[in-house]
């Protein structure tokens, strides 16, 4: 694996490992700013912070996380995650677990981006 880094308007990911049974990412959210609030119908992720600090929200219960904490998203649990600083990234690895980890299981019901799907 090349390990590609791939922008995003929020901030970036790279993966770290892509196989059959799971993939890892380095997620960067950039300060004050969050990925869309969505769903994935094939896979769960766990979310370990370790740099940054940011609000997680999984199905409507939001979490304050710093380095060394974790949060889990189960699968088809609405989820996002916010860098709550404003001069900071915030940095977190993200497990994905399941049976399909491609990034068209992504179901967005909110996005800053204008990345919604009707």
């Amino acid at each position: 694996m090349n390990n590609e880094k791939f922008e995003r308007p929020w901030g970036t990911y790279t993966n770290l490992l892509d196989e059959s049974f799971c993939k890892v990412k380095t997620i960067v959210v950039k300060p004050g700013q969050q990925p869309s609030y969505q769903y994935h119908h094939k896979r769960s992720e766990h979310w370990i912070v370790v740099s940054g600090e940011g609000l997680a929200t999984v199905d409507e219960e939001t979490t304050a996380l710093k380095p060394g904490e974790y949060i889990f998203v189960p699968v088809e649990s609405k989820h996002r995650i916010k860098n709550t600083s404003s001069d900071r990234d915030l940095i977190f690895i993200e497990v994905q677990t399941g049976t399909y980890f491609g990034e068209d299981d992504i179901v967005r019901l909110e996005d800053e981006y204008g990345r919604v799907q009707s």
